[in-house]
C-alpha cells in the first residue's frame, strides 16, 4: 500500500512530505492506521544531527491509532484495537523486562536505524530505497508496520491525541519526577526546562507530593502552563532559581533537579548539581552532546547523586494504560497539554513553533479522508 510521511533526508534540513510504499507486516508485525502523533523535541534530534540516525527516516516516535491488520502469531493486539505506541518496545522477557526494567527492554537497539528486528525495513520509496521510521515507530506517516513490541492496547474511549502524548512526553516527565527521582511528599523539586516533558515531570513531581515544585525555563508561555500544571514557584533563569530554593528551603538546597530542556547542555547539569544539597538528586532526562565537570569531592561529601533517565524508568505496559486512567479520574492533565494541532504538510511549522517557544506540546492529526 502506499502512505504520505515526513522524512528527513538530511542533516539540517527540513522534513520532506513524500508518498512511500508500505509492505504487509509479517510474522509479529501489526499495520497501524496512525490518527495523531505528538511533535516531541526527540524528533528534532535527527534533524539537527543532536541525535545521529540512519537517513532516510519517517519521523515521529510518539503515535496512537487503531490496528489494521496482523502478521502470523501476534497475540498483543487484534485488529480495531486502539493502541498508543510505547517508544521503546517491550518484548517482556529479557533481562530488563523480566526485571521490572521494560523501559531498558533490548528490543530498542534499532531506534536510530528504523529497521524492523529481522534486519529489514518497511517503507520504501517508489524506486526502492529503504525508509527508516524512527525508533521503529514512524508515527509521521498514515500508516506503519510495526512490531506488536511497540504498541499498548488503550481504551477506545481515550482521544487518539491525548494518547499519542503519553506514547513519551507526559510518562517521560511524570517517570522522571515519579520514578527516576522518586519524589516524596515534603520534597523540593527543581524541573530545569518546562516543555513537553518538563511540564510533566512538574505534573509528577506535585503528584507525589513536592511541596515546592520550582519551574525554571527562559520562556514566559511555558512558566505560565507550568504553574497551571503544578509548579510553585518560577524563575526566568538559572540564577533566580537558585536564590529562590535558598530561601524556600533556608539554606538546604532542592532534595531533587530534574533537567528536561530540549538540548541538554553541561551547564545546565552543573546548575541542577550546585542546585541540590545534602543527599540530594540531579536526574538527566533531556538529550544533548556535551560532557560536564563537577565537584568531584562533593559527591561522597554530601552524598549526592546525577542519575540518567530513560522513558522515566517507566514500563510502558503498565505505565502507559495507568496515566491514562488517572486522566480519567482528574489526576493528570492532558487535554491542556496541546497548545496547537498541526497537519502532516505543516509538520515543520509546528516544529519552528518549538524552537520559537509559541507551543509547549503540538499534536499532529493525520487526515484519512
Amino acid at each position: 500500500m502506499k502512505t504520505r510521511a515526513a522524512v528527513l533526508r538530511e542533516t539540517g534540513k527540513w522534513y520532506e512530505i513524500e508518498e512511500l510504499e508500505l509492505d504487509s507486516p509479517k510474522a509479529g508485525e501489526v499495520l497501524v492506521t496512525f490518527m495523531a502523533a505528538g511533535l516531541c523535541h526527540t524528533d528534532d534530534h535527527p534533524r539537527t544531527g543532536d541525535l545521529p540516525c540512519r537517513l532516510p527516516m519517517v519521523g515521529g516516535h510518539e503515535g496512537a491509532g487503531v490496528v489494521e491488520a496482523v502478521g502470523e502469531g501476534v497475540t498483543r493486539v487484534a485488529v480495531g484495537d486502539h493502541v498508543a505506541c510505547s517508544f521503546v518496545p517491550v518484548c517482556g522477557t529479557c533481562r530488563y523486562c523480566s526485571t521490572g526494567r521494560q523501559n531498558l527492554c533490548n528490543s530498542g537497539l534499532n531506534a536510530q536505524v528504523g529497521c524492523l528486528p529481522d534486519g529489514t525495513f518497511r517503507f520504501h520509496t517508489e524506486s526502492g530505497e529503504d525508509v527508516g521510521a524512527l525508533c521503529v515507530l514512524g508515527s509521521f506517516s498514515q500508516y506503519a508496520v510495526l512490531h506488536e513490541t511497540s504498541c499498548v492496547k488503550i481504551p477506545d474511549d481515550v482521544p487518539f491525541e491525548l494518547a499519542a502524548l503519553v506514547s513519551c512526553g507526559v510518562t517521560t516527565g511524570w517517570g522522571s519526577a515519579v520514578y527516576t527521582a522518586g519524589v516524596r511528599p515534603g520534597d523540593t523539586v527543581v524541573v530545569y526546562g518546562v516543555g513537553g516533558v518538563g511540564i510533566n515531570a512538574v505534573q509528577g513531581a506535585r503528584y507525589a507530593g513536592a511541596r515546592h515544585v520550582v519551574a525554571v525555563d527562559p520562556v514566559s508561555l511555558k512558566l505560565e502552563k507550568a504553574q497551571e500544571f503544578g509548579a510553585t514557584h518560577v524563575a526566568d533563569d538559572a540564577g533566580k532559581a537558585f536564590e529562590l530554593v535558598e530561601e524556600l528551603t533556608q539554606g538546604l538546597l532542592a532534595d531533587h533537579a530534574i533537567c528536561t530542556v530540549g538540548v541538554m547542555t553541561a551547564e545546565v547539569v552543573s546548575n541542577a548539581f550546585e542546585i541540590v544539597g545534602k543527599g540530594g538528586q540531579v536526574t538527566v532526562t533531556g538529550m544533548g552532546n556535551y560532557t560536564t565537570a563537577i565537584h568531584g569531592g562533593l559527591l561522597p561529601a554530601f552524598q549526592k547523586r546525577i542519575v540518567g533517565s530513560l522513558f522515566g524508568g517507566a514500563n510502558p505496559l503498565h505505565d502507559i494504560p495507568n496515566l491514562l486512567e488517572l486522566y480519567k479520574t482528574g489526576d493528570l492533565k492532558l487535554d491542556e497539554l496541546i497548545t496547537r494541532r498541526y497537519s502532516l504538510e505543516q509538520v515543520n511549522d509546528g516544529y519552528r513553533d518549538m524552537l520559537d517557544g509559541r507551543n509547549v506540546r503540538g499534536v499532529l492529526i493525520h487526515d484519512h479522508a
